[in-house]
């Protein structure tokens, strides 16, 4: 969970005055360009000594200030070592400083290794250098000319940030300062402002607060925030202590007021969801004041029972079977994008197997950011489609539970699984071979057929620069009595919003769930807190939002107009559902087609949409005069409504509707 999914998640944009007041004492005023540094002497995690004054013979000197567990000062552990190599032949010292309290000198020596930094890494114990620098975040560098007065401060290079992951740096702006300081020009772009995690300096607490680590925060954590803060699981850093919380409390304190964690995105005043996540006023306000009052820890006695978390499985008993989803680890490359990955596994199954309980579980929840899994019958295992619904799956957050009792899955005789597997790098070369495993239910005990379908829409064309484009799609017509269990809405990186409601036989219309800032680094199932019963002949109805301008900072490319397509850089719009539907229905047998409705539909429309295609050449959405064969011209001015010159998709189904 780390590149753009975990640095979206666990780091924010803007430091909150609140925040700056709490940190006043602790935190000083950045160096301004030009302020001479006074020398320092530290130790490295070896323990031995390095001096700013043993540096006299280079010509500038880089300080970069590092965390061991923060997801952008992973990424930017290669980067900077690869500028070290590139820039040391030409007189640059570099130094990567830890002032972290959270970090231990173990911890330090293991991301030195791991990310390939062989330049001085020193500890600084009571933040001397920090609150000379006034640094405030990891990674954050500042540059130093020979007389040691700083002359450029803030990030290494754009282009990895809060919800974003380009595939290159715009601006190298390190890289820029020391080639112009080398030229003996001045620094074009002196000061940047960095992106990343606070540093956890050591508060000055207020023994006599009333809010403690102890009596309040630590139960505040362990019910919103632990079930993935804690070792071996999604976060990038435990949450488990006070030794290792107090040094995050500035940061906890800023994802909080930015909304930013704990990761929920539905808006409050439709639905009600069993894993909402959302916290209280009352918890969001403890928080605040624990920070503010230097984040004590108490008294020990008063914190909450650990969780006893389960390790392996999360399905309450061992999977009947399991399968690998990869014959061999895949080894997940250290930066950049990896495009989706598609694996397949043959169940050899002879019979139809009933499931209670399925679960996917990554095998290096460090870069595995999603798995989509989907059932493809053996007539279909020449194609490789998405199809109207997934299987099961891995999403962040996402807890393995058995079905209601009575409910389960279908996965017919011959079957194939195939996976979508998205990775995200985190600085170091990574491998993942993760599984699913599955517990089958009895078949006299299945009452209900649990199949995903969705309102999907692949004809969507997202133009270049577009800042708020709408797309809408609707779902098959549901043919049965049926009742919907949790809604998954998927888009890519220029997602915006959401929107799901549902149009019941009689015409009345309901909103089921909106998304109003959807958020493509968590991609959650909204399970509903009780069912809701459709009745037959309803139909979901799914409207999305596309950021494609370049305000959208994740946005890969916005000069570029977007149609669907597998990759992140391509788009999608799905609007997954879950339905649980008597057994005793006539189903199709394929899990993510609601194949009776299909054959009941009008196909016309579809006709329609595809004689439109045809013409419109140019795929621009309209077809012009040019473009219609000589023998249809005639019949042009009788579809071109609105006498534009142009006829849109709306007016040519319109047109052939009323010649019908």
């Amino acid at each position: 969970m780390v590149s753009s999914f975990r640095v979206c998640t666990f780091l924010a944009v803007v430091i909150t005055a609140a925040s700056l007041l709490s940190q006043r004492n602790a935190i000083a005023e950045p160096a301004f360009i030009g302020q001479r540094i006074e020398s320092f002497t530290l130790k490295d995690f070896r323990g031995k000594q390095h001096s700013l004054d043993e540096l006299q013979t280079s010509e500038l000197v880089v300080i970069a200030f590092l965390g061991t567990e923060c997801p952008l000062a992973k990424l930017y552990g290669p980067r900077l070592a690869d500028l070290h190599k590139r820039y040391t032949p030409k007189g640059v010292a570099f130094l990567a400083i830890n002032a972290n309290v959270q970090d231990s000198v173990t911890e330090m020596a293991a991301y030195a290794r791991i990310h390939g930094v062989d330049f001085p890494m020193l500890k600084d114990l009571r933040c001397q250098v920090a609150d000379q620098l006034g640094a405030q975040r990891t990674p954050e560098v500042f540059v130093l000319d020979r007389s040691r007065k700083v002359q450029y401060r803030g990030r290494i290079d754009n282009q990895y940030g809060i919800g974003y992951n380009r595939d290159a740096p715009l601006r190298e702006d390190l890289a820029t300062a020391l080639d112009e300081l080398l030229a003996g020009i001045p620094v074009s772009l002196p000061i940047t402002q960095p992106t990343g995690c606070h540093i956890g300096r050591l508060p000055k607490p207020d023994n006599d607060a009333k809010i403690t680590y102890s009596n309040r925060i630590a139960h505040i954590l362990q019910q919103r925030c632990v079930e993935c803060h804690r070792d071996g699981d999604i976060a990038p850093f435990a949450l488990m202590d006070y030794d290792e919380v107090v040094g995050w409390a500035p940061m906890i304190e800023e994802v909080v007021r930015e909304q930013r964690m704990p990761p929920w995105h539905a808006a409050p005043d439709h639905g009600h969801f069993r894993n909402d996540r959302l916290l209280s006023n009352e918890e969001k306000d403890a928080i605040y004041q624990w920070v503010a009052s230097g984040s004590p820890e108490g008294d020990p006695a008063h914190l909450p029972t650990p969780i006893d978390f389960p390790t392996g499985w999360q399905l309450p008993r061992e999977p009947d079977i399991e399968f690998n989803i990869q014959e061999t680890p895949f080894r997940v490359q250290a930066e950049g994008e990896v495009a989706y990955q598609w694996f397949a596994v043959d169940t050899h199954f002879t019979e139809d197997k009933w499931l209670a309980g399925v679960e996917v579980q990554p095998g290096n929840r460090e870069v595995v950011h999603h798995i989509l899994t989907f059932v493809r019958e053996p007539q279909d295992w020449r194609t490789r489609s998405v199809g109207r619904g997934f299987f099961a799956g891995y999403v962040p957050g996402l807890r393995a539970q058995m079905l209601p009792e009575g409910m389960a899955k279908l996965i017919p005789a011959g079957s194939q699984l195939t996976f979508q597997v998205h990775y995200t790098p985190i600085g170091s070369v990574q491998y993942d071979q993760s599984k699913i495993g599955l517990i089958f239910a009895d078949p006299e005990s299945v009452t209900h057929r649990v199949i995903s379908s969705s309102a999907i829409n692949p004809r969507i064309r997202i133009p270049a620069q577009e800042s708020n484009h709408r797309e809408e799609a609707a779902s098959p017509t549901i043919p049965w009595d049926s009742q919907l269990l949790s809604m998954s809405p998927h888009m890519h990186l220029r997602g915006k919003s959401f929107h799901y409601e549902v149009e019941l036989p009689n015409g009345q219309r309901e909103v089921l769930l909106d998304v109003p800032q959807y958020d493509f680094n968590w991609q959650t199932e909204y399970q509903l807190l009780q069912p809701m019963d459709l009745p037959a002949g309803s139909r979901i109805f799914t409207v999305a939002h596309y950021d494609n301008s370049a305000a959208n900072l994740n946005n890969p490319d916005p000069n570029r107009t977007v149609r669907w397509g597998d990759q992140s850089w391509d788009e999608m719009m799905i609007g997954y559902f879950n339905l649980a539907v008597p057994v005793d229905m006539p189903i199709g047998k394929p899990e993510s087609e609601l194949r009776i409705a299909k054959q009941n539909e009008n196909p016309l429309p579809r006709r329609m949409n595809r004689w439109f295609e045809k013409m419109d050449t140019n795929k621009d959405e309209v077809i012009t005069l040019d473009e219609v064969p000589s023998k249809v011209k005639p019949s042009f001015n009788k579809f071109d409504t609105n006498g534009d010159e142009k006829v849109s998709r709306t007016e040519f189904i319109s047109g052939l509707k009323l010649n019908q």
